[in-house]
């Protein structure tokens, strides 16, 4: 049974979330604000399969919390931001949160990308396991098996998600994805939420493995299409 902790300091969300949680199956830990979900969470890997956290909250912001997690864990976070904060989406998929749904929220939809996500963790797991293969294209080198990535021989430190959209470029140098396929990528399932996300990963992405991110030589935008890595 996948463990879900719900961190928010609204009771009408928390009660609402964590009700449709359970009726899904999933064992659920509240938390009523942010020191809150510092206790639940702990020093160490936290000991839940993913986390939901509300960016606003007393104590600790959730993107505070996010960032330190996920110095520490790769464990999916999804962030609830208040309506049109476009800045807190940013902000948030810079410090490692893996999506975000936005206030009001229908409890269906926020379901929807708790699966997706705990899917996508499962699959990250069984490809290390079952592929022991390295990707290489022109300076990028990707070890599958061991979640490593090395650009012109340097390692870099990459984010599931950002791991994952280099891969999926990686495995096809010079073909065009969409900013709709890179984030069904992420998802491992259709994607219904803002494509405009996929930019923040990519933007993220550029910042670590290009010389300059303001005038990328791999990730290459094709403007009005999508996303490339660059050939040789």
């Amino acid at each position: 049974m996948n463990r879900i902790l719900v961190a928010d300091d609204e009771p009408s969300v928390r009660d609402a979330v964590g009700y449709a949680l359970k009726q899904e199956g999933f064992e659920v830990t509240v938390a009523v604000d942010g020191e809150d979900a510092d206790a639940k969470i702990g020093s160490n890997a936290p000991g839940f399969d993913l986390l939901i956290l509300d960016i606003m909250m007393p104590g600790r912001s959730g993107l505070d919390i996010c960032r330190d997690v996920r110095a520490r864990s790769p464990v999916p976070i999804i962030l609830l931001t208040a309506k049109d904060a476009e800045v807190d989406k940013v902000v948030g998929l810079e410090v490692g949160a893996d999506d975000y749904v936005t206030k009001p929220f229908s409890v269906r939809e926020l379901i929807g990308r708790v699966r997706a996500q705990l899917r996508r963790r499962e699959l990250d797991r069984s490809t290390s396991a079952t592929e022991a293969k390295t990707i290489e294209a022109g300076p990028v080198k990707i070890d599958l098996a061991r979640h490593l990535v090395s650009i012109r021989g340097e390692p870099v430190n990459l984010t599931r998600s950002e791991f994952q959209v280099l891969r999926l470029l990686a495995e096809r140098p010079g073909q065009v994805f969409s900013r709709l396929e890179i984030m069904e990528e992420l998802w491992q399932s259709e994607f219904s939420g803002d494509v405009r996300a996929c930019d923040v990963h990519i933007s993220n992405l550029r910042q670590k493995v290009e010389r300059d991110p303001q005038d990328p030589e791999l990730v290459l935008t094709v403007r009005g299409v999508g996303y490339k890595l660059a050939e040789g």
